[in-house]
């Protein structure tokens, strides 16, 4: 059952039928609070694809400038010298033979995965483990390289994956309820970009369908996607 607080943001605002410019959603945000938490800021769209046809599957990484101002652990999967390279990075923990069994009996304490090339074979063993909680890594994302220095640093800045679940939906968290409005704006403009970017060429019809904003705990204002779009082509 909805709490007071929800009940009563429900109420001083117009939820239902309204489709919100993006500036005026912004200036909403901070009324949205119901927990007493700093919530994060999602963005939900749905999408006109068909994501059991694997050219519409859509999933990719995206950098947002303003950060999520959440702390990301990352795991690396590196050997000989990039080992180094990964910890003066900022890699949490580095994919040895104890954390490989750690993983194995059920630990996954960190965010984001990235391997070498070479150590493909040992995470390929990992794959039924990681594979559902969307850590494996892949090349496509970026997360399979020998540039670990720079995709971590980037991990920690505020790089995201975005991708469409089996009923076309995407959910991507964009900041935090305490962002200014400048930066929300900056990182739902180049997340809005990724996707209209990503369209799939066999995708017919309306490809952005409906996009909502909401925190974590708060009810969602839904936004005009036209304008939504429009503005951070913009940009």
């Amino acid at each position: 059952m909805p709490g007071k607080k929800y009940k009563n943001v429900v109420k001083e605002l117009d939820l239902v039928g309204k489709e919100y410019l993006i500036d005026e959603a912004l200036d909403l945000v901070p009324k949205l609070k119901t927990a007493k938490f700093n919530e994060t800021v999602e963005l939900h769209f749905s999408l006109g694809v068909d994501p059991k046809k694997s050219e519409q599957n859509i999933r990719g990484m995206v950098s947002l400038p303003a950060g999520t101002g959440k702390e990301v652990r990352v795991m690396v999967f590196a050997k000989g010298d990039m080992i180094q390279v990964a910890k003066d990075a900022g890699a949490d923990y580095i994919g040895d033979e104890e954390n490989v069994a750690k993983i194995k009996t059920g630990w996954f304490d960190f965010d984001v995965c990235i391997a070498t090339p070479d150590m493909m074979g040992v995470v390929g063993q990992l794959g039924r483990l990681l594979g559902p909680r969307g850590l494996m890594p892949n090349p496509k994302l970026g997360t399979v390289t020998n540039d670990i220095d720079k995709t971590i640093k980037e991990m920690k800045s505020g790089r995201v994956e975005y991708r469409v679940d089996k009923f076309a939906n995407v959910h991507v968290p964009v900041g935090k309820a305490d962002f200014t409005k400048d930066d929300l704006r900056k990182n739902i403009y180049a997340l809005t970009n990724a996707i209209v970017k990503a369209r799939p060429s066999s995708a017919k019809g309306q490809y952005m369908k409906s996009c909502y904003i909401a925190l974590t705990m708060s009810p969602s204002l839904k936004l005009n996607v036209t304008n939504l779009v429009r503005s951070a082509a913009g940009t």
